[in-house]
């Protein structure tokens, strides 16, 4: 895995030399960050510029280019949705800095767009003889074919761990944090498989591990702008794109549970806010001081301190995960 290992060194410094530029142009155009006037800690961090995922998806972007392989439909796929779901929330971020709020595109325009990208996917995987229409059950060898049902399924896949990955995103360095060992991990967990595959589907494989890692480099270099105190965030921009990204690396591969496992903060993170409605509309009283759940930690601890056990505690999963497949 030589040229995954050089791809996360290239797109890393792509990203620390792009950011830099970025960051200016966002400056110039004003693009800077609304900030909720719920959240009292943030306020001092109104107008730093946003739309910084850009910084990650052109460095994976050129990164994907330069390790450019054959058999490479998975690797072509997983970058496409970064650049489509990326597209999507650069729409959102646009609108929330025009007119000046925190609402960007309307939720059903949102949902319509995340449902048209996955969708599109979807069908692509039901089609596929390389995907298939199989779900991995982790830890075993044993696949759980659903045949159609795996347009649905994909859908609400997609769905759910792009919006989960958007909403991790309200700390300095916090999705990126996560995210960048989530993908690491990922790469590791299919390059201990690829040994036993053959064929076009290794080939395939290969090249999505390289891209995986390129991808986890720019992220990683991302964050040395964004880790507190952050001078850009990714916005919509970054977090749709990560999303879409993560959903399908996992999705391509059929691994759609190990991902519950190995992102567990994402889980974590949604179903905080899943409960936080849930039990305020039926009881009026609520579970958490704020919801993401990061945001309630935050009220006790220092939003740096939380990225870094968000980070930690990822990463020991990750580790125990990948020990199981060893």
């Amino acid at each position: 895995m030589k040229l995954g290992l050089i791809n996360v060194c290239v797109c890393f410094l792509l990203s620390i030399v792009i950011a830099p530029f970025v960051i200016k142009l966002l400056k110039r155009f004003k693009y800077g960050q609304s900030i909720l006037i719920y959240v009292e800690q943030h306020k001092t961090k109104s107008g730093t510029p946003t739309m910084g995922g850009l910084i990650f998806i052109l460095a994976s972007v050129v990164g994907y280019f330069i390790f450019f392989r054959k058999n490479n439909i998975l690797a072509t796929t997983s970058i496409l949705s970064l650049v489509g779901f990326g597209i999507l929330g650069f729409l959102d971020d646009y609108i929330k800095i025009k007119y000046k709020q925190n609402e960007g595109l309307k939720p059903y325009q949102k949902i319509i767009g995340q449902v048209g990208i996955s969708a599109i996917i979807a069908v692509f995987i039901y089609m596929s003889e390389i995907v298939g229409t199989s779900i991995n059950i982790p830890f075993s060898n044993i696949k759980w074919d659903v045949g159609f049902f795996i347009i649905p399924l994909v859908v609400v896949f997609y769905i759910a761990v792009v919006n989960s990955v958007n909403l991790i995103d309200g700390l300095d360095g916090l999705c990126g944090g996560v995210s960048s060992i989530v993908l690491l991990v990922s790469a590791v967990i299919l390059g201990i498989g690829v040994s036993s595959i053959n064929g076009v589907l290794q080939e395939e494989y290969i090249s999505l591990i390289i891209t995986i890692l390129g991808v986890a480099g720019a992220v990683v270099g991302y964050l040395c702008f964004n880790c507190y105190p952050a001078r850009v965030f990714m916005g919509d921009t970054g977090s749709l794109a990560l999303g879409g990204f993560i959903a399908s690396i996992f999705a391509l591969t059929n691994n759609y549970l190990l991902l519950l496992i190995v992102g567990f903060m994402y889980v974590l993170t949604a179903l905080s806010v899943i409960i936080q409605v849930f039990v305020y509309k039926v009881s009026g009283k609520r579970v958490f001081k704020m919801s993401p759940i990061h945001h309630h930690f935050e009220q006790s601890y220092h939003e740096s301190k939380v990225a870094v056990v968000y980070a930690i505690v990822t990463l020991i999963i990750g580790v125990l995960t990948i020990s199981l497949y060893l």
